[in-house]
């Protein structure tokens, strides 16, 4: 392994970890930065990377909320007859509901992700599309924070998110297809349309974002050894560098957004996209110009 590419790793590890999970658009920033310093390693392992990387922010939601996602519990229960106690496994019903309500969130992506993948990634990966999704889903949070100041949301809780309300969070995730859009962005988006509370709505797509990522990951694994045989040694560690980064900051980042979310509204991320998306367009359009 090369020293300085380990160091892009390292920085893509980083920007994975923060921006996964709030609404400013993962894809986007790791393909914007490797625009800036790229990895000198093939297209068809950068590929992979970017996506397989998000393994590591998959086992940072697992971490924080495992008592809320694992549905088998172990309770101690009293022998009436003979006085002694004794340890049960119970299934906890309200969880096997709410993985319910995450695997029928990601039907509608995974059928347009599996059939359209090849050419969203051909036509729609480019600086340009990824300005311009920043700006405009950025106006939309703005927009929408701004019509629910004088709403009251109902829906509290993840446990009040109804399999309709999920499928709708699902359909906005379709919308992250589009690098720059933000797969935690589209679905707040769309919870907060339907009158999810900003902590609910957060947390059920840190929930959706396990199915998602391990199923994107695993597609673009096995693409990547259909066609370009096993992993190099150096191509493994720079992978699990990134996975493991991307795991560190993720803790980090998911207690910030979610205390964040308690306080705040989310229109400071949609001014970050537009800012960041015009900056990028200038970067883009003034060197043509002069």
């Amino acid at each position: 392994m090369k020293f300085i590419e380990i160091l892009k790793v390292i920085l893509l590890g980083i920007v994975e970890g923060i921006t996964e999970w709030l609404p400013i658009s993962s894809t986007g920033h790791m393909l914007l930065v490797d625009e800036i310093c790229p990895l000198r390693l093939s297209e068809a392992f950068k590929e992979m990377f970017f996506v397989v990387i998000q393994l590591g922010a998959i086992l940072a939601v697992l971490v924080l909320f495992w008592k809320k996602l694992f549905p088998f519990k172990r309770e101690r229960i009293n022998d009436g007859e003979n006085g002694r106690t004794a340890n049960k496994i119970v299934a906890d019903k309200a969880i096997f509901n709410l993985w319910g309500k995450v695997l029928v969130a990601c039907v509608p992506a995974a059928v347009i992700g599996i059939a359209f993948d090849d050419l969203l990634e051909k036509y729609l990966h480019t600086p340009l599309i990824i300005s311009l999704m920043l700006i405009l889903y950025g106006i939309g949070f703005i927009l929408i924070e701004n019509r629910n100041k004088t709403r009251e949301l109902p829906i509290k809780t993840t446990a009040e998110i109804s399999y309709k309300h999920a499928f709708i969070i699902g359909a906005f995730q379709v919308l992250s297809l589009i690098p720059g859009t933000s797969r935690s962005g589209a679905t707040i988006l769309g919870a907060l349309l339907i009158g999810v509370a900003r902590p609910a709505g957060a947390e059920f797509t840190f929930f959706l974002a396990i199915p998602v990522m391990l199923g994107a990951s695993a597609i673009k694994l096995l693409k990547f050894f259909l066609e370009s045989g096993a992993l190099s040694g150096a191509e493994l560690g720079y992978l699990a560098i990134g996975a493991v980064v991307a795991f560190a900051v993720s803790l980090a980042a998911i207690k910030f957004l979610m205390d964040f979310v308690k306080k705040h509204d989310f229109k400071v991320f949609g001014w970050y996209r537009i800012v960041l998306g015009a900056v990028v367009i200038a970067a883009l359009v003034l060197p043509a110009i002069f």
